[in-house]
């Protein structure tokens, strides 16, 4: 009689254990039980962005149009410069169109301790070309605006495509040297902005 008192006891314990444990365990928003470390696992795993100012054709053909957009962030100025050069070449905002042409990707991108940014570009973007002097203008200078209105790092850009320096991408901009800014294509001068992090507020 002793023993099934015992037993009795010690199952009253665990039962009460076991219920306390299931009423202190943390809980999701709709009130299912949470594993251990699913908060923090979720966190990490969230893509961190930064606020960087990219380029594209003004409604009228003629202009580059700043327009801010978050982008992926980068541990240095070469990754940060990939990253927004990558940016420029996806799909625009609904209300603007790309300079560049379609199916054109970065190979590879290098930015010297001189502050010169080497961009290779893929083969698209002279084979995809529509010519026109005005459309080059555009197409280079919404790389070269992007990198160094972002990165003040940087202060001139040069061209490559497919590994190679070219003497232009169809006939009009020479890219034989490297490129500085030129404000004198946007539609609307503005102050040059540094690359930060997203939702932070404007200085």
């Amino acid at each position: 009689m002793r023993k099934s008192f015992l037993s009795t006891a010690v199952l009253i314990l665990a039962f009460s254990a076991g219920a306390l444990l299931f009423l202190l365990w943390p809980r999701s928003d709709d009130g299912t039980a949470t594993g251990a470390g699913t908060g923090p696992e979720l966190a990490q795993g969230a893509t961190r962005k930064i606020k960087a100012m990219l380029f594209y054709v003004s409604a009228d053909g003629a202009r580059l149009v700043p327009v801010e957009r978050d982008v992926p962030f980068g541990e240095d100025t070469a990754e940060q410069a990939r990253r927004i050069v990558e940016a420029q070449l996806a799909s625009p905002p609904p209300e603007v169109a790309s300079a560049i042409p379609p199916g054109t990707s970065l190979r590879a991108l290098y930015v010297t301790d001189r502050g010169q940014a080497f961009v290779d570009l893929s083969r698209e973007v002279t084979a995809a070309h529509p010519g026109g002097s005005v459309n080059e203008i555009l197409t280079v200078y919404s790389i070269v605006e992007a990198l160094t209105a972002n990165l003040p790092a940087i202060s001139t850009v040069q061209i490559l495509v497919d590994g190679r320096e070219v003497d232009t991408l169809a006939g009009h901009v020479d890219l034989r040297r490297p490129l500085s800014k030129s404000t004198m294509w946007l539609e609307s001068a503005q102050p040059a902005v540094a690359a930060r992090p997203a939702g932070a507020s404007r200085p």
